[in-house]
């Protein structure tokens, strides 16, 4: 491969479906002219609504009916409000489908053997689940993967909640080179947004897509050799789970009454 090639990609991600911000980031790979996108391996035992449902009980068990209407009223929005980009959407679910694997363990001897097949320069995960170095070191330049969040501070999941759970100013995206230890990988690029009283799904939806471009740019210096590889500051941090309903509450019901309280006169 030279510079004037492209980048080789093949991408790691994982549930019963792919998810909105991964469409739009495939979507990206494919419209760009310096990435060739060899396939998309996504890890579920079930695929389709019948996997989201499984997977949202197994997850979230009673929380899984307001995700679901939060996942209805997203769609529904979309549709009526956001047509162009579900209509990209749809179109790109068909426009990678022979390429689009659903696969039950990413690890096993059948899909190692497919990924060993496609001779990629560069692995990408998004939303994926934890790679082995069996795997994130297949791809000639290794593999990189997003995270919505600062490391070490905020690892693992919804890092994006926890961050405004904690009253952080900012929230931030990381793109790094996965490596053994979750979110540990050395950083190619970061970048923080203002949270003030902009509430989480907006901040969120920034985030993907702020993400999505900072992405795109690091695939780029890691095609040109350009890319500045930093190893992540010394400290344990903090590993996140996801929220449970209680907290969830405490978030909403302390955010209300910010956004809602009376300004201080003096």
């Amino acid at each position: 491969m030279t510079n004037a090639d492209p980048i080789r990609v093949v991408v790691f991600t994982g549930g019963p479906e792919v998810q909105p911000d991964v469409l739009d980031f495939v979507a990206r790979l494919e419209k760009a002219d310096f990435t060739e996108l060899a396939a998309i391996f996504c890890e579920s035992p079930v695929h389709g609504l019948r996997g989201t449902l499984a997977d949202l009980w197994r997850r979230r068990g009673i929380l899984m009916l307001p995700l679901l209407v939060q996942r209805g009223l997203r769609i529904l929005r979309d549709e009526i409000f956001h047509r162009r980009r579900a209509s990209s959407r749809r179109s790109i679910t068909r426009q990678v489908k022979d390429r689009l694997h659903y696969v039950t363990d990413l690890h096993s001897a059948s899909v190692v053997e497919q990924i060993d097949g496609i001779d990629a320069d560069l692995g990408l995960v998004y939303g994926g689940p934890i790679l082995r170095p069996d795997l994130f070191g297949k791809p000639r330049l290794g593999t990189l993967g997003i995270h919505h969040g600062l490391t070490p501070g905020y690892r693992g999941k919804k890092t994006t909640f926890w961050a405004m759970y904690n009253g952080e100013a900012h929230v931030g995206v990381t793109i790094q080179k996965i490596e053994s230890g979750l979110d540990r990988g050395e950083v190619v690029a970061e970048t923080r947004l203002p949270v003030g009283k902009v509430p989480l799904p907006i901040i969120s939806a920034r985030l993907e897509r702020r993400g999505i471009d900072l992405y795109m740019q690091a695939i780029q210096d890691v095609r040109r050799g350009r890319a500045i590889f930093r190893s992540q500051p010394e400290g344990p941090g903090v590993l996140y789970r996801d929220p449970s309903f209680m907290e969830i509450i405490g978030f909403w019901t302390r955010y209300l009454v910010q956004i809602f309280k009376p300004p201080k006169t003096k």
